[in-house]
């Protein structure tokens, strides 16, 4: 579903935990971290669409979040041809895009990558607010600086509301990271705060929450837009 001026209709989750760290996730199959986003289909509102892609991506019900806040406008970018399917090149342009910064109500374990049959992620970490945006695709960049800059004024408990963000940024939880030698990207389980119990509905590798994006780690380019929910 496109817009006239061949943008589709999209949403941004931006999941706080009591921290203040947002949920990344890595793409199955890849070594590619993002944000949980989706399309909106035909008939839906944002937020009705922000609530299936919630359960679809991180399989977390609307009784496990509190919406903080949402984007004012649609936060616009456009996807070069290179990674556009050629059956799409001419009428698709991008994706226009409704974020929303939740707040997780629930535990760690209520997080479940395999609610559905066709899965977007294989493993999940936490990290800090203000992403690096050196590993975002660079057509991406200007939206996802937009969303944490315009929603980072509504986070709780009183978080930096620095607006520097800058590629080549990293977070003082992955400088402090390297310089202990490198701590690996994914594969090691969280040394603190892992649930006791039904840990294994995660499917998936739990993330350092200081270790630092593994090397080539970048955001998914939407190789195959237009598709249904990406």
């Amino acid at each position: 579903m496109l817009d006239r001026e061949g943008f589709r209709p999209n949403v941004g989750i931006i999941l706080l935990n009591q921290r203040n760290q947002v949920f990344w996730g890595k793409r199955i199959r890849s070594h590619s971290w993002q944000f949980p986003q989706g399309g909106i289909d035909r008939g839906e509102k944002p937020e009705q669409a922000m609530y299936r892609e919630l359960h679809e991506e991180v399989g977390l019900q609307p009784h496990h979040v509190r919406i903080v806040a949402r984007t004012r406008d649609w936060l616009r970018y456009e996807v070069p041809d290179r990674f556009i399917r050629r059956d799409a090149r001419g009428h698709y342009r991008g994706q226009k895009q409704i974020w929303y910064l939740l707040q997780l109500l629930g535990n760690d374990w209520d997080l479940n990558l395999r609610a559905t049959d066709h899965p977007e992620f294989d493993a999940w970490r936490w990290n800090d607010y203000w992403v690096p945006l050196e590993v975002v695709v660079e057509f991406k960049r200007g939206v996802y600086e937009s969303a944490l800059t315009e929603l980072a004024r509504y986070l709780p408990k009183g978080e930096s509301r620095n607006r520097y963000l800058r590629a080549g940024a990293r977070s003082a939880s992955n400088r402090a990271a390297g310089s202990n030698g490198g701590a690996p990207a994914y594969g090691a389980e969280r040394g603190t705060g892992a649930p006791r119990s039904g840990a294994s509905r995660l499917s998936s590798l739990l993330v350092s929450a200081s270790a630092p994006l593994p090397p080539g780690a970048s955001f998914d380019p939407d190789p195959s837009a237009p598709r249904r929910h990406g």
